[in-house]
C-alpha cells in the first residue's frame, strides 16, 4: 500500500531539533551522533502522516462487529494496551503472552474471537521473535482470524506475513535508537485512529503545533529536574492512560540501565501499599485526567501527599491548573481530548526527562545497556512449534 509523502520538517521544529540535540547545558555531556533526542523531538511532525496512512488504508470491514485482539511485546505490548483502553470491547494481550496460550485459553478472555475475530499486532521492527510466530500459531489455531499489522519497518518479517492486512508507518517511526519514543507515540496513534481518527483529526494540527512549540521548554525542565539525585520516581495517571505510566517508567528503566526504578500506578491505587515506595524527596510525576469528576480523587491524594510529605510533585495538568509553589507544572497537551485519546499525545515530557536521566547516569541513550542485557531487537529464542498451550 503506497502511503503519502513525507511531510516536510518546518523550521519551528527544526530549531527545536537542533536544540536539543546541541544539549546546550554546560553540564551534560552529549554524544553528538545521540539520535534518541531527534525521535523525541520529531514526533509531532510524525503524528499527521501517520492519521495519513490509516485513513488511506480504508479499513472498515475488519475493525466493524469484530472481537478485537491487539497484540505486540514490550513498548508495542503498552501501545495495543492504550488502544484497547478507547476501543469498546476490543482486549490487549501481549505476544508474550499469546505465544504460550491455546484456543481455549483464548477463548476464555475474548469468547466470539474464534468466530468473529481480528488481530491487531503492532511492531517497530517486526523481527521480534513472538511478532511472526504468534501470527502463524493464531492462523494455526483459530484459522478463520482476520489479520492486521501496524508496523514502523517495512522491510520486516511481519510486514511480509501471508495472510495479514498491514499499514506501514512513515519510515523515520522506525526509531534507531535502542529504546522506543517514536515508534511508540505512532504506533499508539494507528490503532487509536482505526476507531477514532474523525475525532483525532479535528484535533491533530492544534496539538502538533502545541507539541512542537513545547519541546524546547519541556527539554529545559527535564533537564533541571534530572539534576537532583534521583534513583526512583513514580508515576501516576488515570486507568484510561495506565499505558502511559507504563511506558514511561519503562523508558527510565530502559534509558538508565536500571539505575532508576519507576513505579507505574493510578492515583486511587497508590495508597495501597505503594504508598511506602515515597520518599520525601522522590519525583512522582501526575498525569492528571481531563475528566473534572476523577480530578477530585487525584486532588485528594496530591493533597496527602503534601501533607504527608511525600513526593516532589511535577503536575501534568491544563493550562489553569493551580498548584502549590512547591509544586512544578507542566502543562498537558492535549487536556481536551478524552484520558483515553491522549497517551500518544503525553508522553514526550516523560521520554524526555528518562533521556536526562540517562545521560546523568553517564550512558548512551542510544545504546543505555552497557552490559548487552537489552538490545533494539530481542535476540532470537527457541519457538516451541509442538507446544499446544493446554
Amino acid at each position: 500500500m503506497a502511503g503519502p509523502q513525507h511531510i516536510v520538517l518546518n523550521s519551528r521544529l527544526v530549531s527545536i531539533c537542533f536544540d536539543i540535540l546541541q544539549m546546550k547545558s554546560m553540564d551534560v555531556q552529549y554524544c553528538p551522533s545521540t539520535l534518541t533526542a531527534a525521535e523525541i523531538a520529531q514526533q509531532p511532525t510524525l503524528w499527521p502522516t501517520t492519521l495519513e496512512r490509516v485513513q488511506a488504508a480504508h479499513l472498515p470491514e475488519l475493525v466493524d462487529i469484530r472481537s478485537v485482539i491487539l497484540t505486540g511485546a514490550g513498548t508495542s505490548a503498552y501501545a495495543a494496551s492504550a488502544i484497547a483502553a478507547s476501543w469498546p470491547g476490543a482486549r490487549a494481550i501481549p505476544t508474550t503472552d499469546l505465544l504460550v496460550q491455546s484456543a481455549q485459553d483464548i477463548q476464555r478472555v475474548a469468547p466470539s474471537f474464534a468466530a468473529n475475530g481480528l488481530l491487531i499486532s503492532l511492531a517497530r521492527s517486526g523481527e521480534s521473535p513472538e511478532s511472526l510466530a504468534v501470527v502463524k500459531r493464531i492462523q494455526q489455531l483459530l484459522p478463520s482470524t482476520k489479520h492486521l499489522a501496524i508496523v514502523c519497518n517495512a522491510d520486516g518479517a511481519l510486514a511480509h506475513a501471508d495472510g495479514v492486512r498491514v499499514i506501514c508507518l512513515d519510515p523515520r517511526t522506525n526509531d534507531r535508537s535502542l529504546a522506543m519514543t517514536s515508534s511508540f507515540s505512532n504506533l499508539t496513534l494507528a490503532g487509536l485512529c482505526l476507531v477514532h481518527g474523525d475525532r483525532i483529526a479535528e484535533l491533530l494540527p492544534t496539538i502538533c503545533r502545541r507539541v512542537a512549540d513545547r519541546l524546547a521548554e519541556f527539554n529545559a525542565v527535564a533537564d533541571e529536574i534530572s539534576r537532583a539525585p534521583i534513583d526512583r520516581l513514580a508515576i501516576l495517571a488515570s486507568d484510561d492512560m495506565r499505558a502511559l505510566a507504563t511506558e514511561a517508567s519503562l523508558k527510565v528503566l530502559e534509558l538508565t540501565a536500571g539505575r532508576v526504578i519507576a513505579l507505574p500506578e493510578t492515583f486511587l491505587g497508590l495508597r495501597h501499599g505503594p504508598l511506602s515506595f515515597l520518599r520525601d524527596d522522590t519525583p512522582v510525576l501526575c498525569f492528571l485526567s481531563s475528566n473534572p469528576e476523577r480530578r477530585r480523587y487525584e486532588d485528594d491524594l496530591l493533597t496527602e501527599l503534601r501533607q504527608k510529605r511525600l513526593g516532589r510533585l511535577i503536575v501534568i495538568g491544563a493550562a489553569g491548573t493551580s498548584v502549590p509553589a512547591s509544586d512544578r507544572l507542566i502543562l498537558a497537551n492535549a487536556p481536551e481530548l478524552p484520558d483515553w485519546l491522549r497517551v500518544p499525545f503525553e508522553i514526550p515530557f516523560a521520554q524526555l526527562l528518562a533521556y536526562h536521566l540517562s545521560l546523568r547516569a553517564n550512558l548512551n541513550p542510544d545504546n543505555p545497556s552497557p552490559n548487552g542485557a537489552i538490545a533494539r531487537v530481542v535476540n532470537p529464542f527457541r519457538i516451541h512449534e509442538e507446544f499446544d498451550g493446554a
